[in-house]
């Protein structure tokens, strides 16, 4: 195995060399043809809105309307192009650009391997689902006959110790299940600086030497041992990528919800990562997960400071991975998507609650990257740029909503107010006649709808030319969940307008932000629904109401946005049920290729078995302190405190855990004793001498008998 690989040694290679060139022209001309696309559509579309207006920009309402109108029509306009492109090359067979296709499959099954860890982040994460995940992962790698090349480790944030004791049980479990003692880590970080990315960074600095590669996993990933070894095999033949990230599926859905988000990605992914992997090349962004990546290089150039600015824009950086891309771009190394890199999953929100849940971390974060995208020096463009559309991911939400905003203050000035045929913007000697054109109104509208929809029926005709419609129904089924998921997106579009608005805004005021685990399969309920969609259900009704009031032609305009808001509780309740996505999977609808064949991979992950059964009705605490096997093993993990303050301390919290039972300690309190191996030792010992009258005996006896009961 060669040695790795610096900038300077790559650039001294001529092939290297050479090959950098040639995509970065190509890359150039692609972005320049896909920029003169989106301007000039988007020059034109304008000069049609200034049109339809009624003083034609001649007021400073009007002018703010063609702006707005500008931006989003832009940003409509990226994604269109971006499918189409994706639609063409994938017609065309492939971009004979790619990364994949410069080696050969008998050159890439001759590469020799090399150590490479594969890292499982996960903080508050059900923990069965998860590790029976990571199970699935390694068996599979095991019957590729390369296991031996790879490491796991387990990366724990969790603080709640009946969360992070069920991770130590279920650990020790899953290696005694698959003989991976010495090759599957598990560590807890007692300290929770920087969430994910200090995570990631204290493993790189505890281990980071022992591997050349590191493919990094969400809590919900799933990779196929044929991905991992031919993601490691193409690090290896390309010294000059730092980031190989694969495109990953969504699978494992369940809710109604989940099961729209999978069918839509699974059918309209492939044509958006293709065109975007075609225009990005090797400057490509890193999502994070279900990526490989050099170990030594991002050890060396990707560490992230605190940002210096103030407010916002003021300590760790929340949304590390497009920023991780940029500097790994900025230390000479190619960033690559390879969307061919098939077997690579992950899972949706379960709910819409759960969803903006997340979308409320990650716009505070993006919106961080305005200081990295206009501050930071070096950067690849087309990285400034991949930061500019996660910034804009959540931009475009406050955007439309101003866009509706100085809409109803136009009809309300058109509808209340006397025609004004010198307003203050008009400098000219003769009157401003306001003029109405429905026809260009309508040919507007019909364009912008036409931009928006359009690339999901060329994902549909790209699965029937390419035969994958049956692995989603069938033609005719598949076409039908293509209406069924663009009704729902239509009904959801106004209600994450308002939430990311909300977001985009409390993360300009820098509001205080809690980081909790993602759920995974709990359903909304309807008073939770209600309370969270109240706001909306109000500003629709009365957004509504006003329309009416103005103009019935300008109520019916405004039905699109308002009925999404007021429906937003039932919407969001139905959604989460998982009953009515079940009963479509029955007919055939929203199905993916996945439910239809499923891989080895994602079959092991269906046996439902607990890895680390409960006995009885016991906590995993009180498991960790009466289970002697469980006792021992984390006692294993835990440290010896020498402090003599610290000491007593823990002492003086063991006796009354003894005492009065854990209820009596605080959650901060139950973790200090599990952490130290001597008093979690005593509790041991303490607890089994304990009379039958007290809280501990009372809980003993339980354990006996339920194992007398089992035995029998």
């Amino acid at each position: 195995m060669g040695q790795p690989c610096d900038p300077v040694t790559i650039q001294s290679n001529p092939v290297q060399a050479r090959r950098a060139i040639r995509w970065r022209w190509v890359a150039n001309i692609r972005r320049l043809l896909l920029a003169l696309l989106v301007l000039g559509q988007t020059f034109v579309a304008t000069g049609f809105m200034l049109r339809v207006l009624p003083y034609h920009g001649g007021t400073w309402v009007e002018v703010a309307l063609a702006s707005l109108f500008a931006v989003l029509y832009a940003w409509i306009a990226v994604g269109f192009w971006t499918a189409v492109w994706g639609f063409l090359t994938r017609l065309a067979g492939g971009d004979r650009w790619s990364l994949a296709r410069r080696h050969s499959p008998a050159e890439l099954a001759g590469t020799p391997l090399a150590s490479t860890a594969v890292v499982m982040p996960i903080y508050h994460e059900p923990v069965q689902r998860t590790l029976r995940g990571l199970r699935a992962i390694y068996r599979d790698l095991e019957r590729t006959g390369h296991l031996e090349h790879f490491e796991f480790y387990i990366l724990s944030d969790s603080r709640d110790p009946e969360v992070w004791l069920e991770e130590q049980a279920a650990w020790q479990s899953l290696c005694d299940e698959l003989g991976a003692n010495g090759r599957l880590f598990y560590r807890r970080r007692t300290v929770n600086l920087n969430y994910k990315s200090g995570n990631v960074a204290d493993f790189f600095r505890r281990w980071g030497r022992r591997s050349r590669y590191t493919i990094v996993l969400d809590a919900d990933s799933l990779m196929g041992g044929d991905t991992l070894v031919r993601m490691v095999r193409l690090m290896e033949r390309e010294p000059q990528v730092g980031i190989l990230q694969t495109n990953p599926g969504v699978v494992r859905g369940c809710s109604l919800f989940a099961r729209i988000q999978q069918f839509a990605n699974r059918l309209y992914s492939p044509l958006f990562a293709t065109g975007l992997a075609a225009v990005q090349m090797g400057d490509a962004a890193f999502w994070g997960h279900n990526a490989i990546i050099r170990t030594d290089a991002f050890m060396e150039h990707c560490g992230l400071r605190k940002l210096p600015g103030a407010g916002l824009f003021r300590g760790p950086i929340l949304s590390h991975d497009f920023v991780e891309a940029a500097w790994m771009g900025r230390a000479g190394y190619e960033v690559w998507l390879e969307p061919s890199l098939g077997a690579s999953f992950e899972e949706s929100p379960p709910s819409l609650a759960d969803e903006l849940a997340r979308d409320r971390r990650w716009a505070k974060g993006n919106l961080q990257h305005l200081w990295v995208m206009l501050t930071v020096p070096g950067l690849r463009f087309a990285h400034r740029m991949a930061l500019f559309n996660g910034i804009m991911g959540y931009l475009a939400s406050p955007l439309w909503l101003l866009f509706l905003v100085f809409t109803t203050v136009e009809a309300a000035q058109l509808a209340l107010m006397p025609i004004d045929y010198f307003p203050e913007d008009h400098s000219g000697l003769y009157p401003l006649w306001p003029e109405w054109r429905p026809g260009l109104a309508i040919t507007l509208a019909l364009t912008t709808v036409t931009m928006l929809f359009a690339p999901k029926l060329l994902a549909w005709t790209d699965a029937v030319i390419h035969r994958r419609a049956r692995g989603f129904g069938g033609v005719l089924r598949s076409l039908l969940s293509v209406v069924i998921e663009t009704l729902v997106s239509v009904m959801l579009a106004p209600i994450k307008m308002l939430a990311h608005s909300a977001y985009v805004l409390s993360g300009l005021l820098n509001l205080s932000l809690s980081w909790a685990g993602q759920n995974r399969t709990e359903e909304t309920r309807w008073r939770e629904a209600l309370v969270t969609q109240a706001p909306g259900m109000t500003a629709g009704l009365a957004w509504s109401a006003f329309a009416w009031y103005l103009d019935p032609l300008f109520f019916l305009w405004s039905l699109p946005v308002a009925v999404p808001l007021i429906l937003a509780p039932p919407t969001s309740v139905w959604l989460s049920r998982v009953r009515p996505g079940l009963w479509l999977r029955r007919l055939g609808l929203l199905r993916t290729p996945e439910e239809t064949s499923p891989p080895a991979l994602l079959t092991d992950t269906a046996d439902e078995q607990a890895l680390l059964p409960r006995l009885g009705q016991l906590t995993r605490f009180e498991e960790a302190v009466l289970l002697p096997e469980v006792n021992a093993m984390h006692c294993s993990l835990a440290r010896s405190h020498s402090g003599r303050l610290r000491k007593q301390n823990l002492q003086g919290l063991a006796v009354r855990c003894l005492e009065e039972g854990p209820g009596a300690l605080s959650r901060s309190e139950l973790s200090h004793l599990c952490r130290d191996s001597n008093t979690l030792a005593w509790l041991h010992h303490a607890a089994w001498g304990s009379e039958p009258d007290t809280w501990w005996g009372r809980k003993l006896s339980a354990v006996v008998a339920g194992s007398c009961a089992t035995a029998q």
